[in-house]
C-alpha cells in the first residue's frame, strides 16, 4: 500500500528547532522528488521546499531559507526537514508530498506532486 507518512511535529517554544520526517512505503522513495509544503490555519498550502531524488538538489521558498534544511536517506526511504530557530508564524501542518523527476520550477507548485501524506502539526508557542 502507498504511503506516505510524516512525523515528528510537535509544540516548540519560538527559537527551538524541530526535525520532521516523511517515510514512503509501498514505492521506490528514491526515485522521487519529495517537497514539504505547509498550511496554517486560515492560509492557502504554500511550499516550503524540495529535494531530489538522489538528495543531489534541493531548493527553498525565500520565505524559510537560512532556516530549513531538507535532507534524505534512502536507505532508509526517509526524508527530513529540520527546521531552526523556529518562529510563531511556523505553526502549520507540514505534509511532503511525491513528484517524479526533479524541477526547481515545479518545486514549490502543489499540482505537480501526485500523492500526499496526511501531516503532522507543528505548533510554536511559549
Amino acid at each position: 500500500q502507498l504511503q506516505l507518512v510524516e512525523s515528528g511535529g510537535g509544540l516548540v517554544q519560538p527559537g527551538g528547532s524541530l526535525r520532521l520526517s516523511c517515510t514512503g512505503s509501498g514505492f521506490f522513495l528514491n526515485t522521487y522528488t519529495i517537497g514539504w509544503f505547509r498550511q496554517a490555519p486560515g492560509k492557502e498550502r504554500e511550499g516550503v521546499g524540495g529535494i531530489s531524488s538522489s538528495g543531489a538538489r534541493t531548493y527553498y521558498a525565500d520565505s524559510v531559507k537560512g532556516r530549513f534544511t531538507i535532507s534524505r536517506d534512502n536507505v532508509k526511504n526517509t526524508v527530513y526537514l529540520e527546521i531552526n530557530s523556529l518562529k510563531p508564524e511556523d505553526t502549520a501542518a507540514y505534509s511532503c508530498p511525491r513528484r517524479p523527476g526533479w524541477s526547481r520550477s515545479m518545486c514549490l507548485i502543489q499540482r505537480s506532486y501526485d500523492y500526499w501524506g496526511q501531516g503532522t502539526q507543528v505548533t510554536v508557542s511559549s
